[in-house]
């Protein structure tokens, strides 16, 4: 069986994957994830929406070591494999921070257009296979 690192930053396991954010009904912030307080003018009128499914990668960098606790990935030390990390700019809604299809510094460019995707990311206790979002170049 498949599931979503955290069911509720997604729509997934849907066609139309999309992520799942909040937008503000008093002052218009919106935030990722979704959360029952605005960060900004603190009320509590905030309303689930689908955030875009293309954007911008606006910064980049890899991850070149393997991460620490709580990380759910299989590998190890000796079977890491960098990965690609990046700030999206999803249309002129929010900026999220997510894992990169794509780890090579030569195929990744500031500006370049990006999609949403699903990709595994580990097996969990239960024997599940983990998903995370990604972003993959267009």
């Amino acid at each position: 069986m498949q599931r979503m690192i955290s069911p509720e930053i997604s729509n997934w396991p849907e066609d139309d994957f999309r992520l799942v954010g909040g937008a503000c009904d008093d002052c218009g912030a919106t935030v990722f994830p979704l959360q029952d307080i605005c960060p900004r003018c603190s009320r509590s009128a905030i309303e689930r929406i689908q955030l875009p499914e293309r954007g911008t990668l606006i910064a980049w960098t890899t991850q070149g070591f393997l991460p620490g606790p709580p990380y759910l990935g299989n590998e190890t030390a000796a079977t890491f494999v960098p990965f690609g990390v990046g700030l999206v700019q999803l249309g002129d809604v929010i900026r999220v921070e997510g894992r990169l299809t794509e780890n090579d510094p030569d195929k990744l460019a500031f500006g370049m257009e990006v999609a949403l995707t699903a990709v595994p990311l580990g097996t969990d206790s239960a024997g599940d296979d983990v998903l995370t979002f990604a972003f993959r170049p267009l």
